[in-house]
């Protein structure tokens, strides 16, 4: 990714004024609720602060250079993964306090990774036999496409070929629309009552941190009686693919895609849609920089970030003061979590550092645990993750618009089906398993 260095300070400072406003906007709209069938569809502030970034991103359009310049763009590309970390870190708390409701679920925590197999039970059948798509569809339906998997398949097959075009066509797709689709579908099947929303909560943790994070709160917004439960059973889950999601992508998903598709077209050839170079500069943009890598440039982002997210907070909280202490510590958690990062022997990515770390800071035994979740109750959940899309939509790059208007509908339409059958399919093996 870019190096935010080539931005100057006073223009991270626009940068992030204009997230700021954008947020503050987006939480003013506040959330509207469409009734559909059975269920609502919930339309969040995090869906139009992400719009509203697109609009006036410098790559989609020269219109607003003069607002937004091209370096700002580049500048906010290593702030996505700094942006999430108090969320995450907010997330962690919620599972401290509930522990034993987590560990009672154990099993269904554990086993619902399984559920992401139904990706290809869905949407590769539809690729081969519909589409007619050719060896893409194994790199785009084996797994949601986020980067571990993107590894995966870089090292079996190359990013060159279809596999690789496949698997980087969906994760652009997600990178565009994956988390505004998951808050779409969990909210949905939240107010529809078909799910324990337990079962949905922890089919929330299969994707990245800003899928969760959407997925988590649009479900929160459906079923508000159960909010810090259905936080905590996400972040379990989302921990726990950290620690099982590559192996089961590797072992299990890759060879029954690979399976699917040999007794359901053996013969077929590729017939890719996007131009090979575009997979390149989307595999660039897929390497995040490791933030522990540079503890000092990352403690002063991380600052900046957690101001950002205080001041969003005001909306929701009708006053500044309030979420003060939470944030401050929310804050601490990241860096802790960093630091542990950089200084453990083997790797285990930031975000799932912070987690642990804001994990044993709230579980029942740990001195002040009380008044940190006080403290920590004051921050509202979605007031943090709103300009974490804002961030998002200012940083699609030149070549992620151009891959997206090469994929073409097929690509786009599979990316569609994979995240539906993996939240699906994570939901329907948790809630069995409940």
């Amino acid at each position: 990714m870019t190096s935010v260095t080539r931005a100057s300070p006073l223009d991270l400072l626009r940068l992030h004024v204009l997230v700021v406003i954008l947020s503050l906007i987006a939480e003013w709209i506040g959330i509207i609720k469409i009734p559909l069938g059975v269920g609502t569809l919930l339309l969040l502030p995090l869906f139009y602060a992400f719009l509203l970034a697109i609009a006036l991103n410098p790559h989609l359009s020269s219109q607003f250079h003069a607002l937004v310049p091209p370096r700002l763009s580049d500048a906010a590309s290593p702030l996505i993964l700094i942006a999430i970390m108090p969320f995450i870190a907010r997330f962690g708390s919620t599972i401290g306090p509930s522990i034993d409701q987590i560990i009672s679920a154990g099993p269904a925590l554990i086993l619902q990774e399984l559920g992401n197999l139904g990706t290809m039970l869905i949407a590769l059948p539809f690729a081969l036999l519909v589409l007619k798509m050719g060896r893409e569809s194994i790199g785009a339906t084996y797994s949601i496409a986020r980067e571990p998997n993107i590894a995966i398949i870089s090292d079996r097959y190359g990013l060159k070929g279809p596999e690789g075009i496949g698997v980087m066509g969906v994760y652009v797709v997600g990178t565009m629309f994956g988390t505004l689709w998951f808050a779409l579908m969990a909210g949905f099947l939240g107010s529809a009552g078909w799910f324990d929303p337990r079962a949905l909560a922890m089919a929330c943790g299969v994707g990245s941190g800003s899928m969760v994070a959407a997925c988590s709160g649009a479900l929160a917004e459906a079923v508000p009686a159960m909010r810090e439960e259905l936080f905590a059973f996400a972040g379990a889950s989302n921990l726990l693919t950290y620690a099982t999601g590559l192996y089961v992508s590797l072992f299990i998903a890759l060879p029954v895609a690979e399976w699917l598709y040999k007794r359901l077209s053996p013969k077929r050839q590729a017939t890719a849609s996007i131009n090979p170079a575009d997979a390149d500069s989307a595999t660039e943009a897929a390497a995040e920089l490791r933030p522990e890598q540079q503890i000092g440039r990352t403690a002063m982002m991380l600052a900046a970030v957690c101001v950002v997210g205080w001041i969003t907070n005001v909306i929701s909280a009708g006053t500044l003061w309030g979420a003060l202490p939470g944030m401050i510590i929310l804050y601490v958690m990241s860096l802790i979590g960093l630091l542990i990062t950089r200084a453990m022997p083997f790797y285990l990515p930031a975000i799932a550092w912070i987690s642990l770390v804001s994990i044993v800071m709230t579980l029942p035994f740990f001195p002040g645990n009380a008044w940190v979740v006080a403290q920590l109750s004051q921050v509202n959940f979605l007031a943090i993750v709103t300009p974490v899309l804002a961030y998002a939509g200012f940083v699609l790059s030149k070549q992620e618009f151009s891959m997206f208007r090469r994929t073409g509908w097929k690509l786009v339409l599979v990316s569609l089906l994979v995240f539906t059958g993996t939240y699906l399919g994570s939901a329907v093996v948790a809630q069995i398993l409940l």
